[in-house]
């Protein structure tokens, strides 16, 4: 607590140095308009303005986006502010003191005097000229155009900007600590971009006060040495002329470099990276244009007349570079990929040592023997090809697109046998016969060779081991020998088929919502949460689901839905409206060629389970009350009955009453999960009707 306590008052006392220093210095800058300073100072003062633009330039070079030097308004302000200083500093010792050299003002404005105008001062008033065109004419006024635009488009981009970033929070895409940043840093933009629209003025400003100051510097010098020191008039133009141009030059070549920064800095625009990076890097992308470009400094260098050499240097640079570039953005891009290969393999390694990771259970996982898990190896992209193909139909039979199965392997379970899982639950189990094939014959008759008695998992129809050596045999014998990844496919199917009400998720059923046309939204804002909620909704999919009822026309469910809705509370009461309305799709995707084969529930177990229906004053029935005797007596008859038929190989339905469908249901899915339970009204017209037998 104590090491804690000595750096925060490190720290509170290093910022107040800080902030008193920063005072310190604009205080002394405001100082040199009406002390007099010393040409030693006035030679340091100018240095450090040359510095200081220069690491301006630098440091707007360098920067990845424009937000970074956001304070560069600041900055500019206070680098003007420091020239301005030292150009009245400057122009008091040159009329006070220009008759006694071009020294008179310090070394480095008669260092400057000398090196630019080469003694000549006509030569420096050209030069000065110059330099203020540039920086005049060119420099500064694109670049106050530039900042003028950029703000006004921030600042009508603002609401766009802040509406999308309410949208993103809505949508859960971020979080609030997230999109507090993000208004933040559009905050800070419309704040840069209007500060660098006011901060180009200073620019013009200071370029229109140098020449100013020029002038004066040079009318109120010849004055006040022809007058003041009785000096000739050729020989105090000469002194105080090369004295102002000195001067001015001095302080034009800082006002072009930060000029210069600020141009770089507002159009750098919305592009990430430094100066480098958004200029080279786009200039050499393209190859083709470097071969062009080489050509045609190759045809300049052969025209007669005109230097060979660097036009022939030049196209040795732009082809070298246009072989050298794709080499490089190979390099980089297969870099990249090794690097994300890298941070998703380490992230994967995270995730799976995460403790986090074991809450979340997969929704179907497939889990293999280690025997087994190597056999299906060597069939592995089968396996992946055929998982694929079977996702696809469930979403064209159904209407939704399943979760992703994970495949693992374990040590806890025989090596022989696979347990399929649905959110981490065993829902079923086999144990394979590696090396032979499944032969499935029903009640039918067998084939006259060696064998054992199995029972597919798939349906539990009787089946047979056979070995794989004869293969051939069976088929010939007409025969189907099945291999042992369609036997696991094929109860992966049948298991996922009986466990799609789970799978449905509150997630999948928004998406699915999501998917429909305008007018089926504003009927689902219609209903929904008025008449019915958004989890009362999917709790009808479910139940359709779990009677393997497709969902791919939810559309007419969801009008179907609507009209029973505003009468009706219960979920099943709603169904049972659904699946009338949508019959004529039940029975299609139940039907066989056309036909339909049915087992009627008979007589007498209709009567029993209509009397054993409670109703309330209303008439709704409130209870299902059938003796457990009946229920007993019922389940024999029904196997027997249900059990001669499966092992026909027929495909069929079980009808019942209206009213006492779903108790019938209720009571056979304990012994045939996978038999479809219909009412009289659920067979439509149009639909061949076979009926097969009764339960009596």
């Amino acid at each position: 607590m104590v090491d804690i306590a000595l750096n925060t008052s490190a720290e509170t006392n290093n910022k107040s140095i800080r902030d008193i220093g920063f005072a310190a210095g604009i205080i002394a800058i405001l100082s040199i308009f009406f002390l007099p300073i010393p040409p030693v100072i006035i030679d340091l003062g100018l240095a450090f303005s040359i510095a200081l633009s220069v690491l301006i330039l630098m440091v707007a070079l360098w920067i990845q986006r424009p937000l970074d030097f956001s304070a560069f308004p600041t900055v500019l302000l206070v680098a003007t502010l420091l020239r301005l200083a030292l150009n009245i500093a400057t122009t008091r010792l040159i009329l006070s003191h220009g008759s006694e050299g071009t020294t008179a003002a310090g070394y480095i404005i008669g260092g400057f005097s000398k090196l630019v105008m080469s003694g000549d001062f006509v030569i420096g008033l050209i030069v000065f000229a110059i330099l203020m065109t540039v920086n005049f004419v060119v420099i500064t006024k694109g670049a106050t155009r530039i900042a003028e635009v950029g703000a006004r488009f921030t600042l009508d981009a603002i609401p766009g900007k802040q509406m999308a970033i309410d949208a993103d929070l809505s949508a859960g895409l971020i979080d609030e600590k997230q999109a507090q940043l993000r208004r933040r840093e559009l905050e800070e933009e419309s704040s840069f971009f209007g500060s660098m629209d006011g901060a180009s003025k200073f620019v013009r400003g200071d370029a229109i006060a140098g020449l100013v100051i020029l002038a004066v510097n040079i009318f109120g010098g010849i004055v006040i040495g022809v007058t003041r020191h009785d000096m000739p008039l050729s020989q105090a133009a000469d002194v105080f002329t090369k004295l102002s141009v000195g001067d001015g030059l001095v302080s034009q070549i800082p006002s072009l470099i930060v000029s210069l920064a600020a141009a770089l800095l507002v159009s750098k625009g919305g592009t990430r990276g430094t100066a480098e990076q958004t200029v080279l890097d786009q200039l050499v992308k393209y190859p083709r244009a470097l071969y062009v470009a080489a050509l045609l400094m190759f045809l300049l260098a052969i025209v007669p007349g005109l230097p060979m050499m660097p036009f022939l240097l030049l196209a040795t640079v732009f082809v070298m570079t246009g072989n050298v570039i794709p080499k490089r953005i190979a390099e980089a891009e297969q870099r990249e990929k090794a690097r994300k290969a890298i941070a998703e393999s380490q992230a994967l390694a995270e995730a799976k040592n995460s403790v986090k990771d074991s809450l979340r259970a997969p929704e179907i996982e497939l889990c293999l023997g280690k025997q087994l898990a190597t056999k299906l190896l060597e069939s592995q992209d089968e396996l992946s090809h055929r998982v694929t193909k079977m996702r696809r139909k469930f979403v064209k039979q159904y209407g939704f697109i399943i979760p992703e199965i994970k495949l693992t392997d374990s040590l806890s379970i025989p090596v022989k046998s696979y347990q399929i899982k649905i959110h981490g639950t065993v829902v079923a189990t086999y144990e394979m016969r590696l090396g032979d094939v499944l032969v499935v014959t029903g009640e039918g008759r067998r084939p006259d060779l060696p064998f054992d008695e199995t029972r597919e998992p798939a349906f539990g129809m009787k089946a047979l081991w056979i070995s794989q050596t004869f293969v051939n045999e069976l088929k010939n014998d007409n025969f189907v020998p099945v291999d042992i990844l369609s036997i696991l496919l094929t109860h992966l199917s049948e298991v996922i088929r009986s466990n799609l009400a789970q799978l449905l998720s509150y997630k999948d059923m928004r998406l699915l919502l999501e998917q429909l046309g305008p007018d089926y939204k504003r009927l689902i804002d219609d209903i929904c949460p008025a008449q019915i909620s958004y989890s009362g909704l999917q709790a009808v999919l479910k139940l359709l689901l779990m009677e393997r009822v497709s969902i791919r026309n939810l559309a007419l469910i969801l009008e179907a839905v609507a009209e029973i809705a505003p009468h009706v509370r219960r979920s099943e009461q709603i169904v049972e409206h659904v699946r009338m309305r949508i019959a004529q799709q039940i029975c299609g995707d139940l039907s066989d060629n056309g036909a339909l084969k049915i087992v009627r529930l008979g007589q007498r177990w209709d009567l029993a389970f209509h009397q054993s229906l409670k109703r309330d004053a209303k008439g709704d029935i409130v209870e299902f009350d059938l003796d457990p005797a009946m229920v007993e007596q019922f389940g024999k008859e029904a196997t027997q009955a249900i059990r001669r038929y499966l092992d026909k190989g027929e495909q069929f339905v079980l009808v019942a009453a209206p009213e006492s469908r779903p108790y019938v249901h209720l009571v056979t899915e304990r012994l045939f999960a996978n038999l479809p339970v219909l009412s009289h009204l659920e067979l439509t017209r149009g639909v061949d009707i076979k009926v097969l037998g009764s339960i009596s």
